[in-house]
């Protein structure tokens, strides 16, 4: 069998147009995926929800529904076990679903920097070594190129969410049927960069507000 390599061509980018109500959970669970208990909610698998939560480390993130019964669903993507980390019963929030997309067309690149491990260097008076301990994680950013179209549906909707400055949700939808959420505040440059004989490009810039979550295929 030939082997296969992770190429990104075909991929398709999304960015949330439409948020619906909040829907705030009056539990949260300390689960492999977490389950809120939100009674007479209308989400539905597969929704894409924006959390807000008393955990900090998972507010601000975007997930996916799973597991959705009458009262309660699961927030996919979450791993919420470690009870040192996530106090039980402090989880409770809300969260926004996603309710229409806009696509991000004609990307020619999609660049993510940050995210790698920081670290304490301590050296005590009878070490040859210093020693490192890890500390937090640089931010991450993503900047994407696309080309210059002024009149497309999303480049209206990326300036509004610049001036806001309130919190998006882009989507990454790979070939193999893999999906990845990006939370975080988004902005467009204002003028294209332009070289003879080159394509004219804008730059979309996301600082993310939360780690990014990957749901796989058929999982």
């Amino acid at each position: 069998m030939a082997a296969k390599f992770p190429l990104p061509n075909g991929s398709v980018l999304e960015i949330a147009s439409i948020f619906g109500a909040a829907v705030a959970f009056t539990a949260l669970t300390n689960a492999l995926p977490p389950v809120a208990t939100a009674a007479g909610h209308d989400i539905e698998n597969g929704d894409v929800l924006l959390v807000s939560s008393g955990w900090a480390l998972i507010a601000d993130r975007a997930v996916s529904a799973a597991n959705v019964a009458a009262d309660t669903f699961a927030l996919k993507g979450l791993n919420t076990t470690n009870v040192d980390k996530y106090t039980p019963g402090a989880g409770v929030g809300s969260v926004l679903p996603v309710t229409a997309w806009a696509q991000i067309s004609k990307v020619t690149a999609f660049i993510s920097a940050g995210g790698e491990q920081q670290y304490l260097t301590v050296g005590y008076l009878e070490d040859d070594d210093d020693r490192q301990f890890p500390t937090n994680r640089n931010p991450i950013t993503l900047s994407i190129t696309v080309e210059d179209q002024p009149t497309a549906a999303y480049v209206a909707l990326v300036e509004n969410y610049g001036d806001s400055k309130e919190l998006a949700v882009v989507r990454l939808k790979l070939p193999g049927g893999d999906q990845i959420l990006y939370p975080g505040y988004v902005s467009i440059t204002t003028t294209p960069t332009m070289d003879r004989n080159s394509l004219m490009t804008r730059t979309i810039s996301i600082a993310l507000s939360g780690r990014p979550v990957r749901i796989l295929a058929g999982a």
